[in-house]
């Protein structure tokens, strides 16, 4: 059997360093890059949080997820910038295109991450190390905004990898690199381990991940039910994972993200679930296919997972549909007065085909109300194509506005 190459990509600082990019472009004579700069909520609302920050004010002690009155005490002249999702969804879709030059297996695993399959591109462009600084130096002179590129024998190494230091730099974790390079690291820096289950971890006498990977797993099993198997598989730099890809006529079509912070509004859950509905019917539009599976999972802070699909009697590929029945799922799985928050969405759509079949109605209305949506639809990707994501939007987001 033929050994996985496996690259990640992740954009450092992406939001921020995206936002100054934009301005540069668009004749700034700064780079907030180099300043006491944050994106960040409404502050006059003081709801406001840190969604990234620039490296002067890492040292200042500002830090991702603090609000935005407690970093700006830390940085009385803090400069702070709107979030823009229309902006990183610009900039990501050029490092997507761009990075589609080197194969044809690769996943968008948020906004700011890919992972691309490299095994069957091995061939045409050699040494994935050398490709990974081509690929690095690459993006930097093309569109001003650095990444580090992590390259190892499956999703989990790669990931590892692209992690190990920053900004601007190639790292591998091939599998006989792991007792080396992984094993030395504090549990709290293997993927998925959150915050209790590090405190757990270190409660148990296990710090490191090799003293992780060297655990029992029966043992593992006890305390941490499936999630301990989860960390010993990793710990040991174990995972068989496919790159998702939907080059072509895809099986099926997902949006993911990794939340900026972890949320506990319903309703900025749903806004999160509006935007991915959104980006996903239109890749579905895009390919000319219809669904008559929509689906859902949600990870909450813990790392636990859930997910969620209904099969529908008809096709659909609006946005609206997808999102309809995306909030329908999450209703089921999400109980608010929990205490749990969410942490990663994700919105997908299965089984398509590029022939629509609708189970026709017996009233009349009923039909040309699809029909009409079907062309409403059109329209707004035209518009949007046209004039940009922000020439049109739903009436409900001008009324939060206003």
């Amino acid at each position: 059997m033929k050994e996985r190459i496996i690259l990640h990509i992740d954009c450092n600082n992406a939001f921020l360093s995206w936002t100054a990019v934009n301005m540069l472009h668009k004749g700034s004579k700064i780079d907030i890059r180099n300043r006491y700069a944050v994106i960040g909520g409404d502050e006059s609302l003081r709801k406001g949080i840190v969604l990234a920050k620039s490296m002067p004010c890492k040292k200042k002690g500002v830090i991702t997820g603090e609000p935005l009155y407690s970093a700006r005490r830390k940085c009385p002249y803090l400069e702070v910038y709107r979030p823009d999702y229309n902006i990183y969804k610009r900039y990501s879709d050029m490092m997507y295109t761009y990075l589609c030059n080197y194969s044809d297996k690769i996943e968008r695993y948020s906004v700011d991450e890919c992972f691309i399959d490299y095994t069957d591109s091995y061939k045409l462009f050699g040494d994935p190390v050398k490709l990974a600084y081509k690929i690095k130096n690459e993006i930097k002179e093309n569109f001003g905004f650095t990444v580090n590129v992590g390259v190892g024998n499956n999703k989990l190494l790669a990931k590892m990898a692209s992690d190990f230091s920053k900004p601007d730099k190639v790292h591998t974790l091939f599998s006989y690199e792991v007792k080396e390079k992984m094993w030395p690291l504090d549990v709290s820096e293997l993927f998925m381990i959150g915050k209790s289950s590090n405190k757990k971890l270190h409660d148990l006498g296990i710090n490191n991940i090799g003293e992780l990977a060297n655990s029992d797993l029966d043992f593992l099993v006890r305390h941490f039910k499936s999630m301990g198997k989860m960390m010993w598989n990793y710990a040991n730099g174990i995972d068989f994972s496919e790159v998702e890809s939907d080059y072509g006529n895809p099986k099926s079509i997902s949006t993911s993200e990794v939340l900026p912070y972890n949320y506990t509004s319903t309703e900025d859950i749903y806004k999160q679930l509006k935007k991915l509905s959104i980006e996903t019917g239109m890749r579905l539009r895009e390919k000319k296919m219809y669904t008559p599976n929509v689906g859902i999972w949600v990870r909450f802070h813990d790392f636990t997972k859930i997910s969620k699909q209904v099969t529908l009697e008809n096709l659909i590929n609006s946005d609206e549909d997808i999102y309809n029945n995306a909030i329908k799922l999450f209703n089921k799985v999400w109980n608010p007065d929990d205490d749990k928050k969410v942490r990663g969405l994700c919105v997908s759509v299965s089984n398509l085909t590029d022939v629509y079949k609708v189970q026709l109605s017996i009233f009349e209305d009923n039909n040309i109300k699809m029909e009409k949506n079907d062309h409403l639809q059109k329209t707004i990707d035209d518009i949007k194509k046209k004039f940009g994501d922000k020439s049109i939007t739903y009436a409900d987001e001008l009324k939060k506005k206003d």
